[in-house]
């Protein structure tokens, strides 16, 4: 090109000489039949929808609503988009089309839940920070001679972080370094190894049932309880109806995988722990650890007599944070406790008490409790049990479609809890049993956070695909016989009836 073309060739504009750019088409992804199949699977739903619609059988809103929930499950299950934004989508969507207020929509991320998480994982990053977790379990784990007594202190110690650190994940996060440490140590011995990359994932999840915090589904639940019955369901009640499940539970799944995966001479083989292996973790308790431990036990001791004191649990969490990250006090500042929170998670619980708000106050979910548990009703006599065995079955299977715990709560207790009283069944037990039994998520990898980050990796010496499918076929069973046990003898004797008097 010369001086002259340059010159007068305006930018941008190619010159018969210039190269020609070649440009890579863009490749769209191709939808798989399994897509396709339930999106027609969803039209036609949608249709039905809006013909119950037009026949008067929803109102107006009621059929906004359920079009919008059944979208949000669609997406929730199908679609790449993060959990979190359909969750928000969904929300805003029933905000513009009139069946949820401006005012309920801001207020859910106001809720007392929201402010109880904020306060816990400020809390969680002050023990986390002190050390104190892994002083903790550096001395509890160094007490184990044989692999047996191991699994079930590694057990106990993940019992205890339940009132702790709230959501499964967080959890996982945790309790990850400490497995590392082990694994480091017990090289020599892969198939112990094996069974504590399952039993970690599988306690954790077990576990959480034991509090009110120990996942967001649990919170999810008591709200949507409390705005269909006008109470829902506290942290002392909630540790009273299933710590003792999540105790049970915990020890059976890590003992159904101590069997499953070592035999019996490597169950009798000696073993060591020592403290040194937890880095550092050996000696005393340091004085910011003593400082943070009694904050933690002064929470969970208030949250625990709440009806005596009659502080929320929400403010307690925060002046309990506020304490974990003060000067002088704490092991953290409040500025990098706050960095910790995962906000996701809480706009993605803002989004789901909006959504199940929508679902109970516009009818929807009496209507999606009629049409998809009316035929339960015919049975006469023995609708009720065929009630609840079907609502512990469903829950427990629906890791499978709906990976989210939280999600699957917002998706399942509402229709729960609408169907509940028709069939004589307390709607706050049936919510209680399906939140329990939705606690199962070990049949895949993807089915739960904590299983992933367990999993066999380049540095995560875990499990496979398979050992998952083996312990999930032996631990499914167990746990439907478990949650049905204790709704009918164990959970009416602690003050939760199964049936309407």
């Amino acid at each position: 090109m010369t001086v002259t073309e340059f010159a007068t060739t305006p930018p941008g504009r190619r010159t018969p000489t210039s190269p020609v750019p070649t440009r890579t088409p863009r490749r769209v992804p191709t939808p798989s039949p399994r897509t396709l199949v339930s999106a027609l699977v969803l039209a036609v739903l949608a249709v039905g929808v809006v013909l119950a619609g037009v026949a008067g059988d929803l109102t107006a809103h009621g059929t906004i609503t359920v079009l919008v929930f059944l979208v949000a499950v669609w997406m929730w299950i199908f679609s790449p988009l993060d959990d979190t934004h359909v969750a928000l989508g969904a929300a805003l969507t029933l905000v513009i089309l009139g069946p949820v207020s401006t005012e309920t929509f801001t207020r859910t991320l106001g809720d007392t839940v929201i402010w109880l998480l904020v306060g816990s994982f400020v809390i969680a990053a002050a023990v986390t920070a002190s050390g104190l977790s892994a002083r903790v379990a550096a001395r509890v784990l160094s007490v184990a001679r044989s692999p047996r007594q191991l699994v079930h202190l590694v057990t106990l110690v993940l019992l205890l972080t339940t009132f702790a650190i709230p959501s499964t994940s967080g959890r996982a996060a945790l309790a990850l370094p400490v497995f590392l440490a082990l694994a480091t140590v017990l090289r020599e011995r892969p198939r112990v190894v094996l069974t504590l990359s399952l039993v970690f994932p599988a306690v954790i999840l077990c576990s959480a049932v034991g509090s009110l915090l120990g996942a967001g589904a649990h919170l999810i639940t008591s709200e949507i309880v409390r705005t269909t019955t006008g109470s829902g369901i506290g942290f002392l009640q909630w540790a009273i109806l299933g710590l003792p499940l999540a105790i049970v539970w915990s020890h059976l799944a890590a003992e159904i995988a101590l069997s499953l995966f070592t035999d019996r001479a490597e169950r009798r083989r000696p073993l060591s722990v020592t403290r040194d292996a937890f880095g550092g973790s050996a000696g005393p308790l340091t004085v910011p650890q003593k400082r943070v431990l009694l904050v933690l036990v002064a929470v969970v001791t208030l949250w625990c007599t709440e009806p005596v004191h009659g502080v929320e649990p929400a403010i307690v969490a925060m002046i309990g944070a506020l304490l974990a990250s003060a000067p002088f006090v704490g092991a953290t500042t409040l500025p990098a406790a706050v960095r910790t929170i995962p906000w996701s998670l809480l706009l993605f619980m803002a989004g789901t008490l909006c959504l199940g708000v929508a679902l109970t106050t516009t009818g929807a979910a009496e209507w999606f409790a009629d049409l998809v548990f009316g035929p339960i009703s015919a049975l006469g006599s023995s609708a009720a049990t065929v009630f609840v065995v079907v609502l512990v079955l469903v829950s427990l299977l629906s890791h499978l479609v709906v990976q989210s715990r939280s999600a699957r709560s917002a998706v399942l207790v509402p229709v729960l809890v609408a169907t509940a009283p028709v069939l004589g069944i307390d709607p706050a037990a049936a919510a209680f049993a399906s939140t329990a039994a939705a606690g199962f998520c070990l049949t895949l990898t993807s089915s739960a956070k904590p299983v992933a980050m367990f999993a066999a990796s380049d540095s995560v010496p875990g499990f496979s695909a398979g050992h998952l499918l083996r312990l999930s076929a032996a631990v499914a069973p167990v746990s439907v016989a478990l949650v049905l046990v204790c709704s009918v003898w164990l959970w009416p004797a602690l003050g939760l009836p199964l049936y309407l008097p």
